[in-house]
C-alpha cells in the first residue's frame, strides 16, 4: 500500500499544470526591434472579434505551415495597405503551434516584412473556441471573420484578393 501512495504522488507531481495566463507578456520579433508579438488565449483574444465601432475590422485564421494560408496572405497585406485609409483594419491571426513561434512564426513576420497586425492564439481548447468564433466554422483554416459594428461575415475558405476586396467593399457601402 505504501508504494500506491508513492506512485500516486509522483504521478500527481509529474503533471503539468494546465493553467494558462490569459495575456501572456508579447514576445519581441527581435532584440533591437519594437514589434512584439501578442499572444493570446481566447479570453484576452475574444477582443479582436467585439470592437463596437465605426471600423471594417478582418479577422484572418493562418498557420505558416498552411500553404492555402500563405498564399493569400499578401492579398491581406495588399487590402491592408489599400484601405488602412477607409477605416479598414486587418488583423491577422497566427494558430502556429508555440514551440514553433521563434523557429517559423517570427521569423515569418519579419522576412516577409507584415504590416498588418499580428497576433497568436494559444488556446488548446479549440472545440469550445471554434464554435463562439462562427458556429459555421469547421476548424479548417485559412477562415476569416469581416465584422462592423452591424454585420457580421463569416467565410472559411481562401480568397484571391478581388474576392477579398469584394466582400469589404460589400460592408463599405452600408
Amino acid at each position: 500500500m505504501k508504494y500506491f501512495y508513492l506512485i500516486l504522488v509522483l504521478i500527481i507531481l509529474s503533471c503539468k499544470s494546465d493553467v494558462k495566463k490569459k495575456n501572456q507578456p508579447p514576445i519581441a520579433l527581435s532584440e533591437n526591434s519594437k514589434d512584439e508579438l501578442e499572444i493570446y488565449d481566447f479570453d484576452g483574444f475574444k477582443k479582436f472579434l467585439n470592437k463596437n465601432d465605426d471600423k471594417i475590422y478582418v479577422i484572418n485564421f493562418w498557420a505558416t505551415w498552411c500553404a492555402p494560408c500563405v498564399k493569400e496572405l499578401p492579398y491581406f497585406e495588399k487590402l491592408n495597405a489599400i484601405y488602412e485609409n477607409k477605416n479598414v483594419e486587418v488583423v491577422l491571426v497566427s494558430l502556429d503551434f508555440p514551440h514553433l513561434y521563434e523557429s517559423k512564426l517570427k521569423p515569418y513576420i519579419k522576412n516577409k516584412n507584415l504590416k498588418s497586425k499580428v497576433v497568436a492564439l494559444d488556446d488548446p481548447d479549440m472545440n469550445s473556441w471554434i464554435p463562439l468564433v462562427s458556429q459555421e466554422w469547421s476548424g479548417s483554416i485559412p477562415a476569416t471573420v469581416i465584422y462592423n459594428k452591424d454585420k457580421k461575415q463569416f467565410y472559411e475558405q481562401s480568397f484571391t484578393y478581388a474576392e477579398l476586396e469584394k466582400e469589404v467593399n460589400q460592408f463599405l457601402k452600408q
